[in-house]
């Protein structure tokens, strides 16, 4: 690892955050994907119902 000195604990810190948030943001992603799917799926079952 580079010698960060008296920057290093805030370096590390930065790189854990912005992990984090990277995470957090497929995390958010994906469930935004999941539930888009299930809605669109209800809406061409409801559509599809509704022309026989």
């Amino acid at each position: 690892m580079l010698d960060l000195g008296k920057y290093a604990e805030a370096v590390v810190t930065s790189w854990a955050v912005t992990i984090l948030l990277l995470v957090l943001l497929g995390v958010i992603t994906w469930r935004q994907s999941v539930n888009a799917k299930a809605r669109l799926k209800a809406a061409e079952e409801r559509r599809k119902a509704r022309n026989g």
